[in-house]
């Protein structure tokens, strides 16, 4: 690809798998058809090409913002729309939230921007089906195209997030240590963060259904609201998480303050055995004349079976009780 382009491909045109020559990007004319350019926007190059190039002032700073929210903002000649998505080819080990990446395009009648701080896998599937000749080929399609894949890998990190709950669910009553403790936390966080990205973005879609603008057709707007729905259906799916999380959380709390209080009991009623025995002892153990016995050698037995009654009185009473 020429320079700073990572794509850049004629979509309506007969051959949309040759590359366009730099001179030809920048001199292109709405008569010349429907172009889609794809850029890092990190990289100095990009971003200097934008902000050289003839698109509002306002759509310049969005494509290069890195926290760009997943939003939708319509323009004289088209729409400017920012979306979140999850990279399913990072490291199996990592967050979700450190999967996240944002993409965001400028949609126009001939001209397609889009931007992203990162290789973005649905981006270069979009690339790859139109080399094989079965790609988008209206702007409506491209959208319909990126929102799917994008949705689709958002799921299957919401299908891994609910295999993850399902283990720390199934730990519970097995296993009540501060790891399982920190797991269910990092899993509700986790949730948090990717259901603030998901939340926008079907905002950005339900709004992109409804805006007047000659970009999109009927039936376009229509797969784009199935699209919404999925989802949709993958907030659902996140919410339920979040409470089931929430409720294994909860689970956890009470075994762990019921184990606390076992062991609190325990000891109270340890304490409260000694507690008239420590009595008589420090009461016999004085070193001062006139204590009863001191000079008989059999009480210290004495003293001894004492103790034992006091205890096997006390053990009687708590079991009459029912507190052992």
């Amino acid at each position: 690809m020429p320079n700073c382009f990572a794509y850049c491909y004629q979509l309506n045109s007969d051959h949309p798998k040759q590359a366009l020559t730099l001179d030809k990007i920048n001199h292109w004319q709405a008569n010349d058809g429907l172009l889609w350019l794809h850029l890092n926007f990190t990289q100095p190059q990009a971003q200097q090409w934008i902000q050289q190039s003839h698109l509002p002032d306002i759509e310049k700073d969005s494509l290069i913002n890195d926290r760009d929210r997943p939003r939708l903002n319509q323009t004289k000649d088209g729409f400017f729309l920012a979306l979140r998505g999850v990279d399913i080819d990072k490291d199996a080990q990592a967050k979700p939230s450190d999967k996240m990446l944002s993409i965001r395009g400028y949609f126009t009648k001939s001209l397609i921007i889009t931007t992203s701080n990162q290789p973005v896998v649905a981006i270069s599937r979009i690339a790859a089906h139109i080399e094989g000749g079965f790609g988008p080929t209206s702007i409506g399609n491209f959208i319909l195209s990126l929102c799917d894949h994008l949705a689709s890998h958002k799921m299957k990190v919401i299908d891994t997030l609910d295999e993850q709950l399902t283990e720390l669910e199934d730990q519970v009553m097995t296993d009540s240590g501060m790891n399982l403790r920190n797991n269910i936390a990092v899993l509700r966080r986790e949730t948090v963060k990717l259901r603030h990205s998901v939340t926008p973005q079907r905002d950005a879609l339900a709004k992109l259904i409804t805006i007047e603008t000659p970009l999109l057709s009927l039936s376009e707007r229509q797969k784009i609201h199935e699209v919404n729905e999925k989802i949709s259906h993958a907030l659902d799916d996140l919410n339920a998480i979040r409470e089931r999380a929430n409720v294994t959380q909860e689970e956890l709390m009470s075994l762990q303050s019921e184990a606390l209080n076992q062991r609190l009991y325990f000891l109270s009623l340890i304490t409260t055995v000694f507690l008239p025995l420590g009595f008589l002892t420090g009461l016999f153990g004085v070193n001062l004349d006139g204590i009863p016995g001191a000079e008989d050698h059999l009480s210290f037995s004495i003293f001894c079976g004492l103790l034992v009654g006091v205890l096997i009185l006390q053990l009687a009473l708590f079991y009459r009780r029912k507190w052992i």
